[in-house]
Order: C-alpha cells, then sequence, then structure tokens
C-alpha cells in the first residue's frame, strides 16, 4: 500500500470517529450547545471534518424551535392548539458551498388542511447565502469555544425568535442547577472543601468546591450571599451536610477569611474542622493598607514567614505587625487577624506543594474566569435566581475541565493528619470518660 492511499484511509477512519464523538455526546447531554473544540481535540480531526456534524446538530435543534414556535411545545396527552406534531422528515438544506441532510420536524392542520411548512427549514433550503452565514457563525463558535452564543446567533439568522432561545436557556439552567443542588457525597471520601465568592452584578455567590481522596474535585453547591452573610453560609453549609458531607469526619477548610464563615464551620462541625484561612487574600488585604514603597517589603516578609515552622513563621509576623502598628495601625490589625489559621497546613507537616495548592482559595477563583466569561454578555439581570443560574452554568462549564490538584501524589499526607488528629479526639474522648 502507497502512502498516499494509507494516508486516505487514515483521514475516512479519523472523519467517522470524528462524526461518532459528536452524535455520543449529543445523546449523553440532549442538546446542540456543546463544547466543540474539545471534539476536535479528542477526535484529532479538522474543524471542516467536523462541521457536517456539528452544524446538522444544531440545525436540527433550530428546526424543533422553529416549529415549536408555531405549534407550541410537545406534550403528550394534552390537546394543543391548531397544529399537531407529525414525526419527522428528511430534508436538505444548503450550507455554503455543501448540501447537508437533516431530520425536520413536521407538523399538520388539525382540521384536515394539510402540512405547515417550517418557517426555519424554507430560508436555509431556500438561501444557500444564509446557509454560509449559519456556517461562518459555528465555525467561530467551535474555535472560540463560546458555543453559548452559536445558537442564539444562528437562531436570530433563521428568523427565530431570541425569546424561545432565551427560554429554552432558563429552562436548561434552571434544570441544571436543580440537578447541581441535589448531587450526594455520601460515598465520596472527601478531605478538603474550599468555600469562597463571586460577585456577579454587585451580588455575591457563594461557592463550595470539594478535593477527595484521589484529587479529584467536585462541585458541591452555590448559595446567593457573602461569606460575611452568617445565615447563607449557614445555610450552605447544612445543605452540604445534608447531602451526605458527614460533620463527624475530619474536613480541612479553606476560606477566605471572613469572620461568619469561621463561626459558621465552627458551629456546624466543630472541632472536627482544620480552618486555613487563604494567605492570597491574607496577603492582598495587608498589602492593600500599605504605601507602594511599604508593600512589596511586607509581601515579601509574609510570603517567606508561611514557608516556616508555625511557630518560627507567626513569630516573624507579630514582629512585623509591632513595627507597622505606630504608622500602619490597619495593616498590622488586618496582619494579626486570624493568624493562627493561616498557618493550619503547615502544622499537618504536608509536601510543599501541597502546602502551596491548599492555602488559597486559588481553586475556587480559577475557574472564575470561565464564569465571568459565561456571564459577561448578560446585560441586565432580572433577580438573584438568574444570576444563581448563570454563575451555576458558568462553574458547570469550568467542571468539565477540572484537573486534580497539585501535589495529588502527597494527598496521603493530608488523609493521614486528618486521621491522627481524629484518633487523638477519640483517646482524649475515651480519657475524660475515664
Amino acid at each position: 500500500m502507497d502512502k498516499s492511499t494509507a494516508r486516505g484511509r487514515v483521514q475516512i477512519v479519523r472523519r467517522k470517529q470524528g462524526a461518532q464523538v459528536v452524535r455520543e455526546a449529543l445523546a449523553a447531554h440532549g442538546q446542540a450547545l456543546l463544547p466543540m473544540l474539545e471534539l476536535v481535540e479528542h477526535a484529532q480531526v479538522t474543524i471542516d471534518e467536523l462541521m457536517g456534524e456539528a452544524a446538522r446538530a444544531l440545525i436540527e435543534q433550530l428546526l424543533q424551535l422553529s416549529a415549536q414556535e408555531l405549534a407550541g411545545a410537545k406534550h403528550q396527552g394534552r390537546a394543543g392548539g391548531d397544529l399537531g406534531w407529525h414525526g419527522m422528515q428528511h430534508g436538505r438544506i444548503v450550507l455554503a458551498e455543501r448540501k447537508l441532510r437533516v431530520a425536520r420536524p413536521r407538523l399538520r392542520r388539525k382540521d384536515g388542511a394539510g402540512e405547515v411548512e417550517i418557517p426555519a427549514y424554507r430560508r436555509l433550503h431556500d438561501d444557500a447565502r444564509l446557509g454560509g452565514r449559519v456556517r461562518d457563525i459555528v465555525i467561530a463558535g467551535v474555535s472560540t469555544r463560546q458555543y453559548r452564543k452559536v445558537l442564539p446567533q444562528v437562531a436570530d439568522s433563521v428568523g427565530i425568535a431570541k425569546s424561545s432561545v432565551s427560554r429554552r436557556f432558563i429552562e436548561a439552567s434552571a434544570a441544571q442547577l436543580a440537578t447541581l443542588q441535589k448531587r450526594r457525597f455520601d460515598d465520596v471520601d472527601l478531605l478538603a472543601i474550599y468555600i469562597d465568592g463571586i460577585v456577579v452584578a454587585g451580588r455575591h455567590v457563594l461557592v463550595a468546591i470539594a478535593v477527595d481522596a484521589t484529587g479529584a474535585k467536585h462541585l458541591l453547591g452555590l448559595a446567593d450571599g457573602a461569606t460575611e452573610n452568617a445565615a447563607v453560609v449557614k445555610d450552605l453549609l447544612s445543605d452540604l451536610i445534608a447531602r451526605g458531607v458527614d460533620p463527624r469526619r475530619e474536613y480541612l477548610f479553606v476560606i477566605d477569611g471572613a469572620k461568619a464563615l469561621a463561626a459558621a464551620i465552627e458551629q456546624l462541625f466543630g472541632d472536627r474542622a482544620h480552618v486555613q484561612r487563604c494567605r492570597t487574600h491574607k496577603v492582598r488585604n495587608v498589602v492593600e493598607r500599605l504605601p507602594k514603597e511599604l508593600a512589596a517589603q511586607v509581601k515579601s516578609v509574609m510570603h517567606a514567614a508561611y514557608k516556616l515552622a508555625p511557630k518560627d513563621g507567626i513569630a516573624k509576623l507579630r514582629q512585623q505587625a509591632k513595627w507597622l502598628q505606630t504608622d500602619h495601625p490597619d495593616a498590622a490589625a488586618s496582619l494579626l487577624e486570624g493568624l493562627e489559621q493561616t498557618f493550619t497546613v503547615n502544622r499537618m507537616n504536608l509536601s510543599p506543594p501541597l502546602i502551596r495548592c491548599l492555602s488559597t482559595t486559588n481553586l475556587v477563583e480559577n475557574p472564575n474566569g470561565i464564569v465571568r466569561a459565561t456571564t459577561r454578555r448578560v446585560k441586565h439581570y432580572r433577580d438573584a435566581e438568574m444570576i444563581t443560574r448563570w454563575v451555576a452554568a458558568g462553574f458547570l462549564e469550568a467542571e468539565k475541565s477540572f484537573r486534580k490538584i497539585q501535589g495529588v501524589k502527597d494527598l496521603w499526607m493530608l488523609k493521614a493528619a486528618l486521621h491522627r488528629s481524629l484518633d487523638a479526639r477519640r483517646v482524649d474522648g475515651v480519657r475524660k470518660a475515664a
């Protein structure tokens, strides 16, 4: 077999693999809005090879929406209006320079007057230039990975009302949020729980993400409110307990430093909770209260102190606070507030990579970029529920690319430290009982 023949066969195999990946993904998720760039990367096919299946899936969703605008949504056992759904039929539309076979819905008048044409299908079938525009929009969505804006753009091109697309997204995002808030963790060996917030349109949304014994991350839940809101924090933690986060176990809580959050954790988990205050937040809070010429020096001192043994590091920072007290009392107070809890991971004798990962809430803050990219196109939020839905959609999208934490090979050290603490507490309990 010559090289050209072999290369041709490889391309055919790759094309089939790409199409199969798309079909399986769409079947699994039940929607056309998928991160198609990942499909391209995983199947190792070009965008052009994937375009047929990707565009077909999007267009078939559009045809469903167009038909729904005329006949209403399908409801089993309900009479509906003057039009009825009558199965599916093969059709063909012009997509730029090529024709594409699609499955289109059929609508019939209930008075026997005949079949009703789907407006979006008629426009795509008759206008090759419109098909080219659809193709360009789809390619743009694939290449930028911002696939949530692909369907509204295509819908607008073929005359589907934006309200239909909006309703579809509201329903889907509400279902996503409801599913997220029902996740259970009874059988998950959780070790660390990160809690931090994100601000969208002036409102705070509290986010909790956990790490299990294998290093995998789990999006636990969200709540509308700030970490400084004691009631919101307590409600979120109570909900996590109700969904399988056992309060009798030992956990490392990595938090942003809010007093209300620390108090709620102590109230619900007691001394079984090992609280680590985020060092990134701590450094930022101190430095922003200092003049520029002093900020860099104090920042270096704090980073150096965090690498020391707990006793030595705390002593170094207390001395730094003493030097700042006269001219910068606010910075000194911020440095001393919760100082002991910034060294919790140091007391556990963990490895440096694991300490770096477990000493900040970056694990929650890093996905915030994806969340903001998802929400930035929204110009007006009607209420807090809408904000929470969009934030949930963003974090669920970010969750698809979650990787195991840094220092994952050393997680046994954290698990051993938590077990040692639990064993020591049991021994103390036996002694007190005796």
